[in-house]
């Protein structure tokens, strides 16, 4: 097998000033702001060799030159020509008067998409995460990227787990790929990582020649010209480079990140497996809920306290508890609307109490969470919990056992609740996210030696870790994206896209649409894109939706941008708006109705399909839609007669005036050689 190497851009926290190795007695901090300077290379004068060269002298070249040198931070030469550095307004100033200047951005941050958090007793006991912890070295710190990594391509691990939990042999989705890391986020308390840094990663990993891209981080959503994952993706992507990013942490909202449609965006599924704890009462009533706890203890015979007679005693509320009457008992907390289990939990904790129970048919708990020993029931077996305790005088719990992993969970998969949803919000015509990956509880190498979790008076430490987010959900979809490079070396990032999407399955194991794991009620191409991944379907779409960087070019030349802002996405001064803007060759289909007239018009696509399949293959349209909708396909039969072959299609969409915000159906086109390729068409009104 010939590997396939893709980038990893490792996720820890960013401090720039240890990258740059300046202090604030060097510099009025106040007077100095860290920027990226777009240039137009074909502005450099022959007699530099390189263009940092340039960068350097044009730096040397400014007022207060030993300052303007001394904040050099980086020279980029593939995401874009131009650098980054610290400027005072005034040399700004000067450099924006400069015929080579394109664009600056002021420096920004972005932010890590895993629920995980770095050990809360560091930042709590004032710890200062500083050089002291973490320096300027390829080496991971929180283990973010680590996890990552190993999740697109680590090697066979036996009998990896998570503190017992998950145990089994563990490997990464292409083991066989080589994995090129490149740090961009340094540690400190905030997790957050510098565009400048980010920018220098993806620029040096271009420069490697890597062939997939997976960055499990974000920034706020900002149009195109002044995003800086967009303008770099891009770039990667004329390279053939295929570019996965994570859809962001933000829930059940129009919150999607990375949505540039040259990035293929990834949401978080649930899997079919559960870690569970099993509670039996005096009274004989056995109860299995949700917990992570650590340890393989075995609780026998413990007092059950519940707080029947008081409110705030009853869900736990902080500071209602008295040490004297929960102290080395277990105790149930009521289901509340003021106060989280996390919450709950830290009163349990300052009381002394030996264990919980927590009564909630959604918890927020992370694994690292589980610092006491905990049970998580559903609120129907929490009301049977209650009704024993309020019943007897000196309840008791018999037995409590942990480490338990169920596989065969239904249902699964579930849109994870805090997966990012869309429409997309700089550019709602594009459906995002556009597919859907494992990214809750995943098992993957973090960063060995460092404290996980604290338990009691102990730190404890593992080599493998649950961690959920987006984060996850991504490099499980770079190392799918990874094999199929190695089958298809000839696939550019448009066609592997188009393989991960039309191949999706959208039915969970009870073969019912999947749900939103919030309200359990069915999800929607918002909430998961195209459906779940299916790596072996994808290996052999049948079809595929081809783009081209000019594909792209008319995409953007649609957006009303200004030449400027035009300039500052495609890194160059010249390029085509002669056609008239047309909508994107996409694998899903978006169409935006207003509400301004009384009845929708019509939208209409145009789409051109590939065969990558069969010679002689015949597709015929099959069209699923609510009665809401209507969908027109012509033709309805595509014939081809050998591979890469191209025909097109016109599809037709309209809605009722009465239908809801959200509509949508699937366009499938099957052929006789068992090739299904599915789109979503999705109807949005504003």
């Amino acid at each position: 097998m010939n590997s396939s190497d893709f980038l990893s851009l490792q996720a820890l926290s960013c401090l720039l000033l240890l990258l740059t190795g300046i202090s604030n007695a060097e510099l009025k901090s106040e007077e100095y702001q860290t920027y990226i300077v777009h240039m137009d290379s074909s502005h450099k004068p022959a007699t530099f060799l390189t263009h940092e060269s340039w960068h350097r002298f044009t730096l040397r070249s400014l007022s207060n030159p030993a300052d303007g040198e001394g904040t050099f931070l980086y020279s980029y030469s593939h995401v874009m020509q131009g650098f980054s550095a610290r400027l005072t307004p005034s040399q700004l100033a000067e450099i924006e008067k400069s015929p080579a200047h394109i664009g600056t951005y002021r420096e920004s941050f972005g932010k890590l998409f895993t629920t995980h958090s770095p050990n809360k007793g560091l930042i709590a006991a004032g710890r200062k995460i500083s050089t002291e912890y973490d320096y300027d070295s390829a080496r991971d710190f929180f283990g973010h990227g680590t996890h990552t990594s190993s999740t697109a391509a680590g090697s066979y691990v036996l009998g990896a787990n998570h503190f017992g939990y998950a145990r089994g042999t563990a490997r990464g989705v292409a083991p066989a790929a080589h994995v090129a890391m490149y740090k961009v986020l340094f540690a400190t308390d905030t997790e957050e990582s510098a565009a400048t840094d980010v920018l220098a990663g993806m620029d040096q990993a271009i420069a490697d020649g890597v062939d997939i891209m997976s960055l499990s981080l974000g920034f706020t959503q900002t149009p195109y010209f002044n995003d800086v994952i967009a303008i770099a993706s891009l770039s990667a992507m004329e390279k053939n480079i295929f570019v996965v990013c994570a859809a962001g942490n933000d829930g059940a909202y129009n919150s999607t990140y990375n949505g540039a449609p040259w990035i293929t965006t990834v949401g978080a599924g649930t899997l079919d497996r559960s870690f569970t704890a099993t509670m039996t009462l005096e009274n004989g009533l056995t109860f299995e809920g949700t917990s992570y706890f650590p340890q393989s203890i075995y609780i026998e015979d413990v007092p059950l306290y519940y707080g029947k007679s008081n409110g705030s005693k009853s869900i736990c509320n902080y500071g209602a508890l008295n040490r004297s009457e929960v102290h080395r008992k277990i105790v149930l907390c009521d289901n509340s609307t003021t106060i989280d289990v996390e919450g709950q939990k830290e009163e349990l904790e300052r009381v002394g109490a030996y264990a919980g129970i927590f009564m909630t048919d959604f918890s927020l708990l992370d694994p690292e969470d589980y610092s006491i020993p905990s049970i998580v029931l559903p609120t129907v077996s929490g009301a049977l919990v209650r009704e024993y305790v309020a019943n007897v005088t000196a309840a008791k719990v018999k037995s409590m056992a942990f480490l338990s992993t169920n596989l065969g969970v239904k249902p699964a998969p579930q849109v994870a609740y805090f997966s990012s949803r869309g429409p997309d919000p700089i550019t709602p015509g594009v459906l995002k996210p556009d597919i859907l990956a494992p990214g809750v509880d995943v098992l993957a190498a973090i960063a060995p030696n460092k404290p996980f979790m604290e338990l009691g008076k102990y730190d404890l430490t593992t080599d493998y870790a649950l961690y959920s987010g987006t984060s996850m959900s991504a490099p499980h979809v770079a190392g799918v994206a990874a094999l199929l490079k190695n089958i298809h070396p000839e696939w550019n990032p448009a066609a592997i896209r188009s393989a991960l999407m039309t191949t999706a399955y959208t039915k969970d194991n009870t073969r019912t649409t999947m749900k939103n794991q919030m309200i359990n009620l069915p999800a929607t191409p918002l909430d998961f894109g195209a459906g779940h991944i299916n790596p072996n379907k994808a290996m052999d779409p049948g079809l595929i939706y081809d783009m081209n960087v000019q594909d792209y070019v008319n995409f953007l030349c649609g957006l009303g941008y200004t030449a400027k802002q035009m300039s500052a996405v495609l890194r160059r001064n010249q390029w085509s708006c002669s056609q008239e803007p047309t909508d994107l060759n996409y694998p899903s289909i978006t169409a935006i109705f207003t509400n301004k007239t009384s009845s929708p018009t019509t939208k209409t696509f145009s789409r051109v399909v590939t065969n990558v399949g069969d010679d002689d293959s015949v597709y015929q349209a099959t069209i699923e839609i609510p009665k809401e909708m209507r969908i027109k396909v012509e033709p309805r039969t595509l014939s081809f007669t050998k591979k890469n072959q191209k025909q097109g299609f016109v599809i037709s969409i309209d809605i009722d005036e009465d239908a809801p915000t959200v509509t949508y159906g699937y366009l499938k086109w099957i052929d006789q050689h068992n090739h299904t390729v599915s789109s979503p068409v999705v109807a949005i009104k504003f």
